[in-house]
């Protein structure tokens, strides 16, 4: 081995760093995923040590000045409303998904709304050929000359580019397709990802260009390679969805200059990603008419809130051990809420079978859909339709009680507007409620309460 090089291991889960190789990582627990690794430490501790503390200048906080970020408006509101108002110069965002999900299209859709409007767009792939992405592209639309594109991996010579282009927009597809060559490992490696982010940051950040990383993700549905990488980034962004489901889900996990909670809806169609104006109508489409087992519930996403169907089928078990299955929804949860309806209720559910759904394929695990659930169990358990007319929200606590949860007024203007006509919800958020013309509130301050209104039917 050359002189100043050294063999380090590196977990490629969690980016654990190791001197010798082991069978499970002591970070995040997995077996088998230790690699080996060559690290110049020549090169690491010159990058250290340029600081010089004759130049650092430190400030009191008072003595700073607040600068306005510069947004840049996509014109898809779907993603600026997840990036919070708009791109910001400068940063750096990265963008997860699973294979086929959507990632690159959704991103070659920002560069033809970007270059639109006259700004200069580089998009650089180092998985596709420049045909591929041109293919895609006459499937999108139009595009313009502003977008220009290049297929590269050595990242010092996409330096030189983006010194020549001086582009206001960089996409980059992917990060484990980059490699550096100060860093002697394979591309797509713990090590070659963190330098490249750490090289792209650099650019991000000294050139004020804003620049997109597509990052491929592991089983487990997070990015693939060191959590560190997202440490780095200003955003972290999920591209969630079932490539058997036309809808996919953009959430922002980390996001320096705005919200977290917010999420965008995107609907995929030949012509690429089409933005869900109106998500609750879109996943209430197909609802059965007087089945039991059926109620409509109220999530909230952010600022937005979602009306989702919840199904439940409760029958009798012909085995010694009930089957419990949720999807869509925390297993434990459903779990915890039956053992409730037990105690509280008295209903024999441990010798039941029990299923619940949310329809469509979205997973939501706001405690607000908790008064839905249960109200789907006891539908389905009484076999007693639910008015179709009818939505819920509301929190349920182990004593039975139905507690209050947040933005209620939102929740139900927002059922008025899908035509809902009841709506039953925690009694402290009743009281706290004026009265709005179209729709009945009903308050409810236990499951017995709930219970007895599915049972008379109003």
């Amino acid at each position: 081995m050359a002189k100043g090089k050294t063999s380090v291991f590196f977990c490629q889960s969690c980016g654990f760093e190791s001197s010798k190789w082991m069978g499970q990582c002591p970070g995040c627990k997995e077996w088998n995923t230790f690699v080996e690794e060559i690290v110049d430490k020549k090169k690491g501790g010159a990058r250290t040590g340029t600081s010089s503390s004759a130049e650092s200048v430190v400030l009191p906080i008072s003595e700073i000045e607040s600068l306005q970020e510069k947004r840049i408006a996509t014109r898809i509101r779907e993603l600026d409303r997840v990036l919070g108002g708009g791109i910001v110069t400068g940063s750096l965002v990265l963008v997860g998904g699973d294979p086929g999900i959507g990632k690159s299209t959704l991103l070659l859709q920002v560069c033809r709304q970007l270059s639109k409007q006259g700004m200069r767009v580089l998009y650089i792939s180092g998985e596709e050929s420049l045909q591929q992405i041109k293919i895609r592209a006459e499937r999108i639309g139009s595009f313009e000359d502003s977008l220009r594109l290049l297929c590269e991996t050595n990242l010092e010579t996409i330096r030189g580019v983006i010194d020549r282009e001086k582009p206001q927009v960089v996409v980059i597809d992917s990060i484990q397709t980059m490699y550096n060559e100060n860093v002697t490992s394979a591309p797509g490696s713990v090590s070659q990802v963190r330098e490249s982010t750490a090289v792209l940051m650099q650019i991000a950040k000294g050139m004020g260009i804003a620049v997109f990383i597509v990052g491929h993700v592991t089983k487990e549905g997070v990015v693939a390679g060191p959590r560190v990488l997202e440490h780095m980034v200003d955003t972290v962004l999920y591209f969630e969805g079932d490539r058997h489901v036309a809808y996919r889900i953009l959430r922002g996990v980390k996001n320096r200059f705005g919200s977290t909670n917010e999420i965008g809806v995107f609907e995929m169609r030949e012509t690429g990603l089409e933005e869900v104006e109106n998500p609750s109508e879109y996943m209430l489409n197909g609802r059965p008419k007087g089945a039991s087992g059926s109620v409509v519930a109220c999530s909230m996403e952010g600022t937005r809130p979602i009306l989702i169907e919840i199904q439940a089928l409760v029958c009798h078990s012909n085995f010694g051990m009930p089957r419990r299955t949720a999807a869509g929804t925390d297993f434990n949860r459903v779990n915890l809420l039956m053992a409730v309806l037990e105690k509280r209720l008295g209903l024999s559910l441990g010798s039941c079978d029990a299923y619940v759904n949310i329809a469509g394929g979205i997973r939501m695990n706001e405690p607000a859909v908790d008064l839905g659930i249960v109200l789907s169990i006891i539908s389905s358990y009484k076999d007693i339709p639910i008015d179709e007319k009818t939505i819920c929200f509301g929190e349920v606590g182990l004593s039975g009680e139905v507690r209050a949860v947040s933005m209620a007024q939102q929740r139900v203007l927002e059922a008025k507007k899908l035509g809902f006509g009841i709506c039953l919800l925690p009694e402290v958020c009743r009281e706290m409620l004026k009265p709005i013309e179209g729709i009945k509130l009903v308050g409810v301050r236990t499951v017995k309460d709930a219970m007895e209104y599915v049972v008379r039917g109003k």
